[in-house]
């Protein structure tokens, strides 16, 4: 757990990043049951029960780790700050376009851009925040999973 210098600070980078989840979500809960339930999924595509505990867990390290490089002493950090929420806005989108469009293929593409996001992301914390960038490890390996299980569903339902 980082040294908390800034309450409301870290209070609000956690919301920023579970708000996120929250949005995507409200595209993605009503297409479970009915349009993902009916895919062809390939298998290694874990049930549907691990999908909300791993996001709301990578949102909250995504945050801390968004409040470690806001509250580093590094003036240059703004570039950083703007990547992650580059890269924030494309996890976002990519929900609406799977989810909400139901276009896996298109949905592919999207992930792929922020998976490329997500790795200069970290690149840009790895300067600010060791740990802010380590934290970010765990959401490249999901994003990497999803990438993978994306394009076996929209290979698999074409």
């Amino acid at each position: 757990m980082p040294n908390i210098k800034n309450w409301p600070l870290f209070i609000f980078a956690i919301f920023l990043s579970e708000g996120v989840g929250i949005l995507g979500s409200l595209f993605t809960v009503s297409s479970i049951p009915t349009w993902y339930a009916n895919l062809t999924k390939p298998p290694f595509s874990p049930p549907n029960y691990v999908f909300g505990p791993v996001w709301t867990t990578l949102y909250a390290l995504m945050g801390i780790s968004l409040y470690l490089v806001w509250i580093s002493r590094i003036k240059s950090k703004q570039y950083a700050v703007k990547l992650f929420f580059v890269q924030l806005a494309l996890n976002a989108v990519w929900s609406i376009i799977f989810f909400g469009l139901k276009r896996p293929g298109l949905a592919f593409i999207e992930i792929i851009a922020l998976w490329v996001a997500i790795i200069l992301t970290i690149k840009a914390f790895q300067k600010i925040s060791k740990t802010a960038s380590y934290l970010l490890y765990p959401y490249l390996a999901w994003v990497s999973f999803a990438s993978i299980l994306n394009f076996a569903i929209w290979i698999l339902n074409r």
